[in-house]
């Protein structure tokens, strides 16, 4: 549990209302549909494109069958030691960094961080794993099949039939986090006549959108490792998020010397957000980490799910860049901001965010 600084005697933030508000709500009412109940749907096709069946439970958010075994705890990614005091999903910290990148699939580049969620889904409470997966769903790129040669199609000007699943009157459009789910769903339906190209995910879900789908499924033959998003999360997930997705990004890629000073820039100029909560002895304030010499670091955020996914309940409060200067000059023992500490984070002093400090001025 990260400790809370006192409030400023000036607002860090213009309104105490949550913008993130309802991300826990939603996770909460689909984890509660998943266990209505465990009747399959009936396998469908649209557009002659591959098509899975889905259960109700799964359109609960979480693709773990009823009585799935959880994942071994060895297949899990080592974990690496944080310094500031962050929550645990499935009793292993948070990382700092995003994992090595692979190729599950000769020539598929996969998406790690969102692979990784979704392998976690069998190993946290319903409602943090299905935030975990939306979150880092919100990086990156992701892998979508489509029937015939898409190459081919896209060259001849035609549409793609992309993969799609169905519940009753519901479609969801398939994607996939990497080349070794693309093989599992290849291996569960038979159907070769299939090719796979990777899209930036803002661009598949506004095509999700464009296209009326109910929402997507990731990795649907990966049971347990698999996920249900609604649109109705997905689209308030994009609403409030920086449309380049520049943190997040920037977290994700190798961790060079020149990431602080890019981030540090970034947080001029994106959207932010910090968790307000209640410290104990009731008092208000905002959420912040300590180091194990003492040093504090008040809690940055690029989204209102990067707040909602740390599990205690408090508010994501909108700030701009200016406020934050204003926050950090008004306490001289904070030493600097962490950044997205659900990980991938990073950590940036006073002297790293000399790019904000200067719009206090």
């Amino acid at each position: 549990m990260a400790l809370f600084s006192r409030r400023p005697k000036k607002p860090a933030a213009s309104s105490p209302e949550s913008s993130g508000e309802g991300f826990d709500a939603a996770a909460d009412e689909l984890t509660a549909a998943e266990n209505a109940s465990d009747a399959e749907a009936a396998d469908t096709e649209r557009d002659a494109a591959p098509s899975v069946s889905i259960s109700v439970s799964s359109y609960g958010g979480l693709g773990a069958a009823p009585g799935a075994a959880r994942p071994a705890e060895s297949e899990a990614p080592a974990a690496q030691a944080a310094p500031t005091r962050l929550p645990r999903l499935g009793g292993r910290e948070w990382m700092r960094t995003a994992p090595t990148q692979t190729e599950t699939v000769p020539g598929l580049r996969d998406n790690v961080l969102l692979r990784d969620a979704l392998g976690r889904v069998g190993d946290a409470p319903a409602s943090q794993a299905l935030l975990d997966v939306a979150r880092q769903l919100l990086q990156g790129h992701v892998f979508l099949r489509v029937k015939g040669d898409a190459r081919t199609l896209l060259a001849e000007g035609k549409p793609l039939p992309l993969g799609v699943a169905n519940l009753g009157e519901r479609t969801f459009a398939l994607a996939y986090s990497s080349g070794a789910a693309l093989q599992a769903s290849l291996k569960a339906d038979g159907d070769s006549d299939t090719s796979a190209m990777g899209q930036p995910v803002l661009t598949v879900l506004q095509h999700v959108f464009a296209s009326g789908y109910d929402g997507i499924v990731l990795d649907p033959a990966s049971t347990p490792s698999r996920a249900v998003l609604p649109t109705e999360l997905l689209k308030r997930a994009v609403d409030q998020a920086d449309p380049e997705l520049t943190i997040k990004t920037l977290l994700a890629a190798e961790r060079t010397p020149e990431v602080a000073g890019q981030v540090a820039d970034a947080l001029t100029r994106v959207p932010l957000w910090v968790a307000a909560g209640v410290a104990e002895g009731g008092a208000p304030g905002l959420a912040e980490g300590r180091t194990a010499d003492g040093e504090r670091f008040l809690e940055v955020y690029s989204h209102p799910l990067e707040v909602a996914v740390m599990g205690r309940g408090d508010n994501a409060v909108p700030i701009t860049a200016a406020q934050l200067a204003r926050a950090l000059g008004s306490d001289d023992a904070i030493n600097g901001v962490v950044v997205d500490p659900a990980g991938p984070w990073i950590r940036l002093t006073r002297a790293e965010l000399a790019p904000v400090l200067a719009l206090a001025e």
